[in-house]
């Protein structure tokens, strides 16, 4: 079985005790190896997952899908909690981070430091194009753009203010899972583009792409954009499509008026499980 359980998501589910917060945070279970994905921007996806009795000490892993505050921020509570690693995130991590409206700059980083890990003991590992976690578990990075109009906003950028650059998230990673119905890729923010992301797994795995869950950050692409990206997913065999965090509501209309796809909102709480 794999299982993918929701610590932490903007939307409040039937759960009502779960706090919703901006960010993300799911643990992974499947038969091989447990994986703690990301972990919301502070305390609050630890304390849900002890109202879910999820019991996060048993990760094997860390994966951290970038260094945003929102995806990476809560790493301390975990670790305090006894989550001990190691630690996976992309190249250039520890890069600052920060969003610039063309007059100020605000951080975005993760708010902690090699010098921290090394504090708490934690092996910090970076998978720079593809890493084998487990059988049937890896990790994907460095991928290339072949679609061009899979943008990154520009005020995303990278560096110590005022010398910044446009960020290219080269920091970003994604899990993906075998299963018995085919590959499961679970995204934080798919910032090179989740077509980008998935045409790159689907070449280096060979496997049809049967469910994407996560954030595929189409909240500010156009209608246009959002049918073609719904389109070439299909065409690499998805069947299920759980959108997240900063997928958007258009996106999510879109996946609900498709026939061939079934689709829902992934929120705090919710599970996706499947045979492996």
């Amino acid at each position: 079985m794999v299982e993918i359980i929701t610590l932490m998501e903007n939307v409040a589910t039937e759960h009502k005790a779960l706090v919703p917060l901006h960010g993300l945070s799911v643990f992974v279970r499947t038969p091989e190896i447990n994986v703690l994905f990301d972990c919301g921007s502070e305390g609050t996806a630890l304390n849900n997952a002890r109202l879910m009795n999820v019991p996060v000490e048993t990760a094997d892993c860390i994966v951290l899908s970038h260094s945003h505050y929102d995806h990476s921020g809560g790493l301390p509570s975990f670790i305090e909690k006894g989550v001990k690693g190691p630690l996976y995130t992309g190249r250039a991590f520890f890069e600052p981070k920060y969003a610039y409206d063309g007059v100020k700059y605000t951080y975005l980083g993760a708010g902690f430091d090699e010098e921290y890990l090394a504090e708490n003991k934690i092996v910090h590992k970076v998978c720079s194009d593809f890493t084998k976690l487990a059988d049937g578990c890896y990790l994907f990075g460095d991928f290339p753009r072949k679609y061009e109009f899979e943008t990154i906003p520009k005020r995303f950028v990278r560096g110590n203010p005022p010398h910044t650059i446009i960020d290219d998230f080269k920091d970003e990673i994604c899990l993906v899972l075998e299963s018995s119905k085919g590959l499961i890729v679970v995204v934080g923010c798919s910032h090179p583009g989740i077509l980008n992301m998935l045409t790159r797994i689907s070449e280096k795995l060979n496997q049809p792409i049967y469910a994407v869950l996560g954030g595929t950050h189409l909240v500010e692409a156009d209608d246009e954009r959002i049918k073609i990206t719904i389109a070439k997913m299909k065409e690499m065999g998805l069947k299920i499509l759980g959108l997240s965090h900063c997928s958007g509501q258009t996106a999510e209309l879109a996946a609900q008026d498709d026939i061939e796809v079934k689709s829902c909102h992934l929120g705090v709480g919710d599970c996706f499980a499947v045979e492996s």
